[in-house]
């Protein structure tokens, strides 16, 4: 039987989701956690791979079990025995041939900025540049559609294609907060930092909303702009076909 379990979690202390050598990651955190309340060897795999520091407040992953456990007291032991930065929200059974990765269709991101140093504000990028926020919007305009974002990809990666839609790319402020919300149906490894970070330029008037267009044209990471620190960024949402995840 294949499972899909909802979590959220805090990135601050982790090298990301991926399970990876002398490192902490949140997929071994939950394959313990799983592997040691059902007393047999459980690996989940997660709808895509935040990095180093990234949070989520949305992730699903699915694994597969043949032991017969109650969704919600498995919930309760699981955010028991979790650290306090991880929740489990929910465990539903889907077919055996559904996966958290591939039937995903599509992802949101944020990306949180402050201009006013805060204690409070741990999880947001602190910016105290005056910013442009209308001028970023005419940028991230450029960014909507089907298009090649290799200008926003870290080289090297084994994608099959560079070619992305993105449905949602805008800035607002939330309060205090100044978030970039971006919709898209896949993204490249370092996407979306690689975008904030080009904004942000056109937001201390850098480079011109305009200019954006010749970034991505030119397919070259090398002119797009520094990537934003990880620490402001979220896994907001990831969507499935209803019949999966109503």
């Amino acid at each position: 039987m294949r499972f899909f379990i909802q979590l959220s979690y805090k990135g601050t202390a982790y090298h990301g989701w991926q399970v990876q050598p002398n490192a902490n990651t949140i997929q071994e955190e939950i394959n313990k956690a799983l592997s040691t309340i059902l007393n047999v060897k459980i690996e989940v795999m997660g709808a895509g791979r935040t990095d180093t520091g990234v949070h989520a407040k949305q992730m699903f992953a699915h694994f597969d079990c043949n032991k017969v456990f109650e969704a919600k007291i498995l919930i309760q032991k699981l955010n028991s025995f979790l650290p306090s930065d991880i929740a489990i929200q929910a465990i539903f059974e889907v077919g055996t041939e559904v996966s958290s990765r591939f039937d995903a269709i599509s992802r949101t991101y944020e990306y949180h900025i402050v201009q006013h140093k805060s204690p409070f504000a741990t999880d947001a990028y602190y910016l105290h540049k005056k910013l442009d926020v209308d001028a970023m919007n005419r940028g991230a305009d450029y960014m909507l559609g089907k298009q090649d974002f290799t200008s926003f990809s870290k080289v090297n990666t084994d994608t099959y294609t560079n070619y992305c839609e993105v449905a949602l790319a805008h800035w607002e402020w939330d309060n205090n907060v100044l978030v970039f919300t971006i919709k898209a149906d896949r993204f490249l490894r370092n996407m979306v930092r690689a975008i904030v970070g080009t904004l942000l330029e056109v937001g201390i008037a850098k480079i011109s909303a305009e200019q954006v267009l010749d970034v991505i044209a030119a397919k070259d990471r090398c002119e797009a702009g520094t990537s934003a620190p990880a620490k402001g960024l979220f896994l907001a949402q990831v969507e499935y076909p209803k019949n999966i995840v109503s």
